[in-house]
């Protein structure tokens, strides 16, 4: 019986992936746990693990295909033996293989193509049923008066896809100078057609030389996941200052020990801290998932990693329970898989807070967005000499700027100023750190 190979979900925010490598070609005998190719998440790359036996009958989608849906079918599997017919209903649902077919660049939106499409709105809209696209493309194509037939999909299998038409929407509105256009505008040119006016940007406007970043799965989820926690999160953000100096010096006679071959950082210190005040605050060590509050037992630091085209936020598990040069060693070891692109799920999924640390760029304070579903996320500022009052008078210390945003629909007001209170205990009274 015929198997479809599935697009697999790796993490619980991935919705699409890059099919970048097929490690088994098309005739190949595969066995239960062989290795059969290599997806390019938001995270990292990974590799796909066949839990099926049989021979790979047909690839579905080809090498380097970017925004394969989760559970979109990738590949055939037959037992040994067994045959499929060519016109087999799961090839016909195939037919436009993408390992024929490249996109083609999209045609230039045409001013006259509109008052055609006007006079020939049935044969337009029988043209839209027979093209590859997705009901949700077709509809808004269909209120923006766009003609499909003339445009490439960039979906899974050459499908055209709702970000198609938006594509094509800027592609219009920028031809004639105008901003986004709204809703409905499009349709309506025809009839304001005299009125608009193509710009000559060579000539009107300066000329200046850029270039388009490549796509990249991370880049477009770290878009999506960040909008939405900056629009639906209601975000409170709580601040103070820091004294340092006791912290410094333990840190500093730890890195001169004759026999030591570690280096502990100032960020090794913080997220032990938070760690320790989030077990005593665990109103504050929450997940928001589903309208529904998960609090923890056990507090996982997320850390956000500056990737080259994007960032990625790995965990440190239990630092509370761990001594500093563990958690120095961890980081250091996430850090490298992280550039490397090689972690694993269970290293990048589970975390109940981050950790964001702009320190090293003399960034002074800042405000994060959360990283949900969890219900806080701590900004780390630079730490510098300021002026302080010690004992009623006036000196110099060491000081940095802590921020923490907080959910405000699992986070009140009273226990995030306690968590913050704690860390704040904590660091400038180092000592429990390394008990």
């Amino acid at each position: 019986m015929p198997i479809q190979i599935l697009m697999p979900s790796l993490s619980p925010t991935m919705e699409s992936g890059k099919l970048s490598k097929w490690l088994k070609s098309e005739g190949d005998l595969i066995k239960n746990g062989d290795i059969i190719a290599e997806i390019e998440t938001d995270k990292a790359t990974m590799e796909i693990e066949s839990v099926d036996e049989g021979v790979l009958n047909k690839i579905l989608v080809s090498e380097g295909t970017e925004d394969v849906p989760v559970n979109e079918p990738i590949a055939i599997l037959l037992e040994e033996g067994e045959k499929l017919p060519r016109k087999s209903p799961i090839y016909t649902d195939f037919k436009n293989d993408l390992s024929s077919k490249k996109p083609k660049k999209t045609e230039e939106f045409q001013t006259s193509q509109i008052s055609e499409q006007k006079n020939n709105t049935e044969s337009k809209n029988n043209l839209q049923e027979r093209v590859f696209s997705s009901p949700l493309a077709r509809r808004l194509a269909m209120q923006e008066g766009i003609d499909i037939s003339n445009l490439t999909g960039t979906g899974p299998h050459s499908r055209i896809i709702k970000r198609d038409i938006e594509t094509e929407i800027e592609k219009i509105a920028k031809k004639y100078n105008k901003g986004p256009l709204e809703s409905g505008n499009i349709s309506n040119l025809e009839t304001v057609n005299e009125s608009l006016t193509p710009v000559d940007n060579s000539t009107d406007l300066p000329f200046q030389d850029y270039e388009v970043a490549p796509k990249s799965s991370m880049r477009s989820t770290i878009s999506k996941r960040m909008t939405k926690a900056a629009r639906d999160v209601p975000h409170f953000n709580l601040e103070s200052e820091i004294a340092l100096d006791a912290l410094l010096s333990i840190r500093e006679s730890l890195n001169a020990i004759p026999s030591a071959d570690f280096k502990i950082s100032i960020n090794d210190f913080i997220i032990k801290a938070l760690a320790l005040a989030l077990m005593r605050n665990p109103k504050c060590n929450v997940n928001y998932i589903d309208g529904t509050i998960h609090l923890y037992k056990t507090a996982n630091i997320s850390i956000a990693i500056a990737l080259e085209n994007g960032l990625i936020t790995p965990i440190v598990k239990e630092p509370a329970k761990k001594r500093l040069v563990e958690i120095s060693e961890e980081v250091k070891s996430l850090i490298v898989k992280a550039q490397k692109g090689v972690l694993k799920p269970d290293e990048f999924i589970g975390g109940t807070f981050t950790i964001s640390n702009l320190g090293m760029f003399g960034v002074k304070s800042f405000n994060s967005i959360i990283n949900e579903p969890q219900g806080g996320i701590l900004s780390v500022g630079c730490y510098e000499p300021r002026a302080i009052v010690k004992e009623k008078s006036l000196g110099i210390g060491q000081m940095m700027s802590l921020t923490i945003a907080f959910d405000h629909r699992c986070i009140d007001g009273a226990p995030a100023a306690s968590l913050l209170r704690d860390l704040k205990e904590i660091l400038e009274n180092p000592v429990q750190l390394i008990l």
